[in-house]
């Protein structure tokens, strides 16, 4: 009877798919209607399939196929993240590509500057999260993901607001809010994608047979309330039609600049923090195989991190229109903010207390052990320039790049790079990686890669902060803004380079974890893969 149901409704889906692609009103919603219909229709002639196969294999032990395809969309879109990273880093270098004859409009730095940290953050971090999350919540609750086939929507769902965002950025249709451009129907899906995510989640701890929740899911689950409820106020918005994907927000002025960044910066710091703690808290005692350091400092961790985060973002919005007591609460909170975060480093970092000997021989734990390393550093990097005094000289300049920068790719990938070549193995059942040694060129590789990143943009950033306030004895400014543009580009050129070298280093990783899943160099293990 559910089968059938559900073939109804995606039925229904296609054919209200098609009809919005034949009247909508611009191309981006329907380009958008003519995906969702593809992908309806894929989902319809697949249940159809389903409906004819009575006998269904027992779900028994984990269920982790889903979190096999979630390994495999993370590499994918992350090389898709960094490759366009590195073409946007050029295009400032050299602007002459951002214009062609070809693609017109569509490739160049306006559109593809959000197609690229939606890609990183959304794409690549996402799956990342959803993919761990699914496969750390069933190892430390001794149960099988609750929902049965509720996780592959929410997997499946995840890619097509991926590919639905996507597609509307390079089409010109956007909210133009930072972290948040997907207009109002993609919005929506995301929405319901995200609720069937939490209660996967949500279900699985409540059927736990081990009685105690172990710090990671406390992390993971503050991340996917917290998002949901970001995501949910910061898009209230009125569609201009119900046949186009023009909206307007429900806030105006310094409220809605303040919704955006309480959204922002919240996304940085559940998403991109929170999250990965989750991750950190589970793979990096794993790997060293060791306790974390202090269960005690974990707890007090989490709470003064959630407690504290959710008012950091005013600092965004220093010297604005945005009434003064509320910068300076935001900057409170973000040097208070300072304490907590290094109490997770410190734990992070102390939990390889006995095992430091294996940083010499085991690049993966070394990766770990690195984003731990860059966390700690943009934690404390991050309150210092939420100080007006600071702020004063870095807001808008590179400097904020290379901070961004340093924490995504040092903090986010490398966690993430050593929990794929973590699970890879345990999860297609080979007794070890490809080749360590790929690992070990992938780390310097990705490391070095950072170094010239961030380091080009912190020289960018503090000199063009300078020549921007530096005036002549009659108090006039000395540097027009062309002249800070044209001495940047040395410092452009070292980023792009930067960047290629951490796209190499995921190629490298892709290759790795691709004859890992074949099964090349390492014997594969008859027995089943330990609970862990």
């Amino acid at each position: 009877m559910w089968n059938g149901i559900k073939v109804i409704v995606l039925g229904l889906v296609v054919l209200g798919a098609a009809m919005a692609a034949n009247y909508g009103k611009d191309l981006a919603y329907q380009v958008s209607a003519v995906i969702v219909a593809a992908a309806a229709a894929w989902a319809f002639l697949y249940s159809i399939g389903q409906m004819g196969n009575k006998r269904k294999p027992p779900e028994t032990g984990y269920m982790d196929g889903v979190v096999r395809a979630g390994v495999i969309a993370t590499v994918l879109w992350g090389i898709v993240g960094f490759s366009v990273g590195v073409w946007i880093a050029f295009e400032l270098a050299f602007p002459e590509i951002n214009y062609g004859e070809i693609f017109g409009p569509y490739l160049n730095f306006g559109r593809i500057r959000p197609l690229h940290t939606s890609a990183v953050i959304f794409a690549f971090g996402g799956n990342a999260l959803i993919s761990t999350s699914f496969y750390v919540v069933q190892r430390t609750t001794a149960a099988r993901l609750f929902g049965g086939g509720l996780a592959w929507f929410v997997f499946w769902g995840y890619q097509l607001f991926i590919v639905l965002a996507a597609t509307g950025y390079v089409l010109g249709s956007t909210q133009s809010r930072e972290y948040a451009e997907p207009e109002w129907f993609v919005d929506i899906w995301l929405t319901i994608v995200w609720v069937a995510y939490l209660v996967v989640f949500l279900g699985t701890i409540f059927k736990r047979k081990e009685p105690h929740i172990y710090v990671a899911n406390w992390f993971y689950l503050a991340f996917i309330v917290t998002i949901a409820m970001l995501h949910v106020i910061n898009n209230l918005a009125m569609p201009v039609s119900f046949l186009g994907s023009k909206s307007y927000s429900l806030f105006a002025g310094v409220q809605d600049a303040l919704t955006q960044w309480w959204y922002g910066h919240n996304a940085v710091g559940f998403f991109l923090t929170a999250g990965f703690l989750g991750m950190m808290y589970y793979f990096v005692p794993k790997q060293a195989n060791r306790p974390v350091y202090s269960y005690k400092l974990s707890i007090i961790h989490f709470w003064a991190l959630i407690f504290l985060y959710i008012w950091a973002g005013p600092h965004h919005l220093h010297y604005t229109a945005l009434p003064d007591w509320a910068q300076t609460l935001g900057m409170v909170m973000s040097v208070i903010l300072w304490m907590p975060s290094w109490g997770g480093m410190i734990n992070g970092l102390m939990t390889l207390s006995g095992a430091w000997d294996k940083l010499r021989t085991d690049p993966v734990l070394r990766m770990m052990a690195v984003s731990i390393g860059f966390y700690g550093m943009s934690t404390f990097e991050g309150p210092m320039m939420a100080i007006k005094a600071v702020n004063s000289l870095s807001h808008y300049t590179d400097w904020t790049i290379g901070h961004v920068h340093s924490g995504a790719l040092g903090w986010n990938g490398m966690i993430t790079f050593g929990a794929l070549y973590f699970l890879t193995p345990r999860l297609w059942n080979r007794a070890g990686l490809y080749s360590t040694k790929l690992v070990s060129w992938h780390f310097w590789l990705a490391t070095i890669g950072i170094v010239l990143y961030a380091s080009a943009m912190w020289v960018s950033g503090i000199m063009e902060g300078l020549m921007w306030r530096e005036v002549d004895a009659q108090g006039f400014l000395v540097n027009s803004f062309a002249d800070t543009v044209a001495a940047k580009f040395p410092m452009y050129v070292v980023r792009g380079t930067g960047g290629i070298m951490y796209l190499t280093g995921a190629i490298i990783m892709a290759y790795n974890l691709r004859m890992t899943m074949l099964g090349r160099g390492a014997a594969v293990t008859n027995a089943a893969v330990p609970a862990e």
